[in-house]
């Protein structure tokens, strides 16, 4: 059941970050908005689409094979890309200013969900 969220969520957020590119390539710019603000909206649509990847594979992982820390690792991508790529998009988007701390969370939770997926190498890479 928790796999089918993960799957529908990876679907959710490769959805946004299409649009939000698509924003940012094409009506970001155009609203006056600084190259700095600009290039970190890329960034934040960037992570949301590696991120959205990973988790994608993970779920596919899953699949095949659950393991617990597969499902750490995808909750912690979900949360960096709401934590890393929401801050900056609350930012750029509606200039709500004093959530900056929030994006290096995210990057954490980002660099720990990349971490349970290499712990889970232990467990679901052993023979049976």
């Amino acid at each position: 059941m928790l796999v089918r969220l993960w799957f529908y969520l990876a679907g959710g957020l490769g959805l946004s970050a299409t649009g939000l590119g698509a924003y940012g390539a094409h009506g970001l710019a155009a609203s006056g908005r600084s190259e700095a603000l600009v290039d970190a909206f890329n960034t934040a649509v960037q992570y949301q689409f590696y991120h959205t990847l990973a988790l994608l594979l993970v779920v596919v992982a899953l699949h095949s094979r659950p393991v617990k820390a597969l499902h750490v690792a995808a909750a912690l991508f979900a949360l960096g890309v709401l934590l890393f790529s929401g801050s900056i998009y609350a930012m750029v988007l509606f200039g709500i200013k004093g959530i900056g701390w929030l994006t290096p969370l995210g990057g954490v939770s980002f660099m720990a969900g990349w971490l349970s997926l290499l712990l889970a190498g232990r467990t679901w890479l052993r023979s049976e």
